[in-house]
């Protein structure tokens, strides 16, 4: 499964060699001579996504929620939290203690909320009707009910009562990720200073760049407390501006996400979307009967692709984008990288990215 000698993508650089692995962990990584065959890439990370495979993770049900889990897995997401989208507090509070438990034994790395708690002028694919103002005695329910579980929050700074909800998530060790926004800049610098620390699908849903105007991109972007997701597909971004993106931010502090639903690696047909059906043409997920983008079709393995390809960036710069960044946000520590003492998760790709392999905790998945 393992190629004898690979390019071993690590924190450090490429190594030409293989991983050690003992049970569940990465014991080391074995330099050898030959010539390296194919990549080894940590498992990828995804923090944002509503779904695949024809399952949903923003539904609420947990079985729907393993086998979106396990869609993603097999396509290298090996650590994969389950993005809701807007709703009334009634069903966000019981799809977070009906999630909470796959958090708890590791099937999701936890539970994002995007929304409601977002502008109504850049609301994309959310229902209007249940949009509100950020409301801490909701959250405070939610966390408590997460019991942990709940790690990122997507909200609009420039609600009203939006930065005392961004300072309370921070107290409460949740992200506070600004998005679907139309923010003006020092709105957005108001949101930063509050405490928020990432930012949700940089460029789409918020206000657009003006030179006399410039709304909240380049205050994420040139921020060091702000972690970006870039959804890397040309539905979303052209690849222009993926390379401003990632040449601005750097991989430190830039994240690849899915932003998948139901519908990723399925044919073009009708989905739903948090309850609103959701056409596919040619690969591109729309509101039925508009132009409205409604999340994506892709995997991060998708994403790592048209970062390398179109984007034109390293392979370990990818890498630390798909992977390191996102879990380090979000503080998974024992995922994430290919280092010693880390769990064994990885995605072997051959030369041309084609997918040969995924190991995770230890185990060979099927692909």
């Amino acid at each position: 499964m393992l190629p004898d000698v690979g390019r071993v993508v690590t924190p450090d650089g490429v190594v030409n060699g293989a991983l050690v692995i003992e049970g569940e962990r990465i014991a080391g990584i074995e330099e050898r001579e030959g010539d390296p065959v194919g990549w080894v890439l940590p498992g990828f990370v995804d923090i944002h996504c509503h779904g695949g495979g024809g399952h949903s993770l923003a539904a609420g049900d947990p079985a729907a929620a393993r086998a979106a889990a396990s869609f993603h897995a097999s396509r290298g997401t090996t650590t994969v939290a389950a993005s809701m989208v807007s709703g009334t507090h009634e069903f966000l509070l019981g799809a977070t203690r009906a999630l909470a438990p796959l958090v708890a034994d590791g099937t999701l790395a936890g539970l994002h909320f995007e929304g409601p708690y977002i502008s109504a002028a850049k609301c994309g694919a959310h229902a209007a009707s249940v949009l509100r103002d950020p409301d801490i005695g909701e959250l405070t329910e939610l966390i408590e009910a997460g019991d942990g579980a709940v790690k990122m929050v997507t909200i609009a700074p420039e609600l009203p009562g939006a930065l005392e909800a961004i300072e309370f998530l921070d107290s409460r060790g949740v992200v506070a990720s600004i998005g679907h926004t139309d923010a003006s800049y020092e709105e957005t610098d108001a949101g930063i200073d509050a405490g928020a620390q990432a930012a949700t699908h940089l460029f789409n849903a918020m206000r657009g760049f003006r030179h006399r105007d410039p709304g909240p991109v380049p205050a994420l972007l040139a921020d060091e407390r702000i972690f970006s997701e870039i959804i890397a597909d040309p539905v979303h971004l052209h690849p222009g501006t993926m390379r401003f993106a990632f040449d601005v931010s750097l991989a430190g502090w830039t994240m690849l996400v899915s932003d998948a639903m139901d519908a990723a690696g399925l044919d073009d047909g009708e989905y739903t979307l948090g309850g609103r059906r959701v056409e596919v043409r040619d690969g591109a997920a729309t509101l039925a009967g508009t132009d409205v983008i409604a999340g994506s079709t892709i995997t991060l393995l998708d994403a790592v692709r048209n970062t390398v390809g179109p984007a034109g960036q390293s392979m370990t710069g990818a890498a630390r984008m798909a992977a390191t960044t996102p879990a380090e946000l979000l503080g998974l520590q024992e995922v994430g990288a290919l280092e010693p003492g880390r769990r064994a998760d990885a995605v072997v790709l051959d030369d041309d990215l084609n997918l040969v392999s995924v190991l995770r905790r230890g185990s060979w998945l099927e692909v």
